[in-house]
C-alpha cells in the first residue's frame, strides 16, 4: 500500500473547498431569482432569458485565466455544450421566467430546491456517483417539501400552480444541465460559461424575436444583465469549480440551499405569501440540505492508472496527494497539463470528484 505522508493533513476535510465554492453559489444565484421577478415583470421569458444570458456571456470575459492556468475545451465538447445551452441557458431560464409572473417568488425560490434532487439522482444514475443512507434520507426531505410547495399552491389556484409547475420544469432542466456539466467541470470554467451564455443567448434572442416579444426598457434590460452576470455567470463559474472539488450530486445538494436565500430575498422585496405549509416545507427541504452538508466519506479504495488534464497545484497547503508527477522546474501555483496518475491504493475521506469515480 502506497500513502504519500501529507496525504491525511491535506484532504482531511475534502468537502470543505467544494462546499464553500457551492454554497458561495448558492447565494448569487439565489439572490437573483427575485431580483429577475422584479425587473422582469412584464417582459417575455424569452428576452428575459436573453438578457440574462448576455450578462452571464459578458463577465465571462473577464473571467479568463492565463492560458497555461486551465484545461481548454476540446472539440470533443461541443455536443454536451450544446446540451446543456439547450436545457440550462433556454429551456431552464425561460420556464422560470414564466413560472415567476404566475406564482409568489417565495413558494418559487423554495421549489428551486428540487435542482438538487434531480441533480444526484442523475449523478447516480449517470456518473455512479454514491448516494448513501444520508444522502437518500436528505432527498426524501427536499422530494417531502416540493410535494407540500404543490399542495400549497394548488389551493392557492390554477394560476399560482401552473407558475409552480413552470419553475418545475425549469429545475428538472437545470438539474440535466448540472449533471451534464460535470463532464466539463475540468475545462476552463470561464470558455465554458462563455460558450454556453452565449449560445443560449442567442438562441433566446432569435426565439423573442420570432414570439413577437417586445422590446424591454433600457432600466429593466441593464437591470437583467447585472443579475444574469452575477447570479448567472459568476455563480455558475464557482458552481463549476465546487463540481471538480465535490462531485455533481453534492456541488447540487449544496446548492439547494440556493432558493432559501432566493426566499428571504422575496420576503425583503415584500412577499408576504408565506404560509404554514409553506414553512413546513421550508422546514423540510433545509433540512434535507443540512443532512447531506454533515456527510463523511473514507474507504480503502484503488486508483488505476489515469492519464488526463485539468487545473490543479503541487503546492503542500493545496496538494490532494495525487498529483506526484515531477517538472524540470516545479510550478509555483494551479496550472493545466496533460499528466499521469499511476497505480495507487490508500485510506483517506473524499468526494467523487475526477480522481474517486470508483464504484460503491
Amino acid at each position: 500500500m502506497t500513502q504519500p505522508p501529507n496525504l491525511l493533513n491535506n484532504v482531511n476535510r475534502p468537502a470543505l473547498r467544494g462546499g464553500a465554492l457551492a454554497l458561495l453559489a448558492a447565494v448569487l444565484f439565489g439572490l437573483s431569482t427575485p431580483l429577475v421577478q422584479r425587473f422582469g415583470q412584464g417582459l417575455g421569458a424569452f428576452s428575459t432569458a436573453a438578457l440574462l444570458y448576455s450578462g452571464a456571456a459578458f463577465v465571462a470575459l473577464w473571467m479568463r485565466q492565463p492560458v497555461e492556468s486551465e484545461a481548454k475545451l476540446q472539440r470533443s465538447d461541443i455536443p454536451r455544450l450544446l446540451t446543456m445551452a439547450g436545457f440550462g441557458a433556454v429551456i431552464g431560464p425561460v420556464a422560470l421566467a414564466w413560472g415567476l409572473q404566475r406564482t409568489s417568488g417565495a413558494s418559487a425560490s423554495l421549489m428551486l430546491t428540487l435542482e438538487a434532487l434531480f441533480t444526484v439522482v442523475l449523478a447516480w444514475r449517470l456518473y455512479g456517483e454514491s448516494m448513501d443512507k444520508r444522502v437518500a434520507t436528505a432527498m426524501l426531505l427536499l422530494l417531502a417539501g416540493g410535494i407540500a410547495l404543490v399542495a400549497d399552491q394548488g389551493n392557492a389556484g390554477n394560476t399560482q400552480l401552473l407558475g409552480l409547475l413552470a419553475v418545475l420544469a425549469a429545475t428538472a432542466a437545470w438539474g440535466l444541465d448540472n449533471t451534464l456539466s460535470r463532464g466539463v467541470a475540468d475545462r476552463d470554467p470561464a470558455q465554458v460559461v462563455m460558450v454556453k451564455s452565449a449560445l443560449g443567448a442567442s438562441v433566446s434572442t432569435v426565439l423573442a424575436v420570432l414570439f413577437g416579444e417586445s422590446t424591454p426598457a433600457l432600466t429593466s434590460a441593464l437591470a437583467l444583465i447585472a443579475v444574469g452576470a452575477v447570479g448567472y455567470g459568476l455563480s455558475l463559474r464557482f458552481y463549476l469549480l465546487a463540481q471538480r472539488a465535490f462531485g455533481a450530486a453534492r456541488t447540487g445538494s449544496v446548492f439547494a440551499f440556493a432558493p432559501f436565500i432566493g426566499a428571504m430575498g422575496a420576503f425583503a422585496f415584500g412577499d408576504r405569501s408565506v404560509g404554514w405549509i409553506m414553512l413546513a416545507a421550508g422546514v423540510l427541504m433545509l433540512a434535507g440540505v443540512a443532512l447531506h452538508l454533515m456527510e463523511s466519506h473514507g474507504h480503502p479504495h484503488t486508483h488505476a492508472v489515469l492519464e488526463h488534464e485539468h487545473a490543479h497545484s503541487h503546492a503542500p497547503q493545496s496538494a490532494d496527494g495525487h498529483h506526484l508527477h515531477a517538472h524540470d522546474v516545479m510550478p509555483t501555483g494551479p496550472h493545466s497539463h496533460p499528466h499521469r496518475h499511476e497505480y495507487m491504493h490508500h485510506t483517506h475521506p473524499h468526494v467523487p470528484d475526477s480522481h474517486h469515480g470508483h464504484t460503491h
